[in-house]
């Protein structure tokens, strides 16, 4: 999940911080090719994978691909995810599976193979991207906000299991970057559900990324990145 939007801003912040980064996609080959050169041009080393996220083998495979071209593992961030459309009412086998196994199966089964190489040097950390449908599900979004959720105990589970050798967190996006098929008057209708009043950006996301990578002495927590939408129902 590293070749387009939140994911390469997150690949972005940490290639800016130091880091060698390697990425997975699925479909974006041209995207991933592009993403590739940006981060090699500012001097650090980049691979980009091609692996589908809903099949265990391939997890497996690919964390193994890239300790093996780099020689280690320091952070795993999971950001695979499917925005698709699941009315429970019209709740289809294959849409449920699609959505669940990429989000959640893929998260758990690439954590589970990175956890060996991240726990080797005593300070890996694995940051989860979960959003507010973890909390409160979204309309007509069941199975992304089932797998969201699910990410997100995932994220408190992996915290006790795998402490103190490797850090687990999530970050929660609000309005950060509208879908393609938003017009102007859905952007600024959708600004006015947070305190804020206004979009964020993937950048956002991406430094808190990088602050849980950095703050070694925080395990088993969200950070809510989302200009206050959690609370603006309230007001």
């Amino acid at each position: 999940g590293g070749a387009v939007r939140v994911g390469k801003a997150i690949a972005m912040a940490l290639a800016r911080s130091g880091a060698d980064i390697a990425f997975s996609y699925h479909t974006s080959g041209d995207a991933a090719r592009h993403t590739q050169q940006d981060l090699e041009s500012l001097g650090r080393r980049a691979l980009g994978r091609q692996a589908d996220a809903a099949s265990v083998a391939e997890c497996h495979q690919l964390v193994d691909a890239v300790v093996g071209h780099f020689g280690r593992l320091d952070v795993l961030v999971n950001s695979a995810s499917l925005w698709k459309r699941t009315r429970f009412s019209e709740l289809e086998e294959e849409d449920w599976d699609q959505v669940l196994d990429i989000m959640l199966k893929g998260a758990a089964f690439t954590s589970h193979a990175a956890a060996p190489h991240l726990a080797a040097h005593a300070g890996g950390a694995i940051v989860n991207i979960v959003d507010l449908s973890a909390f409160v599900p979204f309309p007509n979004l069941t199975a992304h906000s089932v797998g969201k959720a699910g990410l997100l105990n995932l994220t408190y589970g992996m915290a006790m299991e795998l402490a103190p050798a490797v850090r687990v967190n999530a970050v929660a996006p609000g309005l950060v970057l509208p879908p393609p098929t938003y017009t102007e008057k859905q952007i600024r209708a959708a600004a006015t559900r947070n305190l804020l009043g206004r979009w964020g950006s993937a950048e956002d996301v991406a430094n808190a990324v990088l602050f849980l990578v950095q703050a070694d002495f925080i395990t088993g927590t969200v950070v809510e990145v989302d200009g206050g939408e959690h609370l603006a129902w309230r007001r």
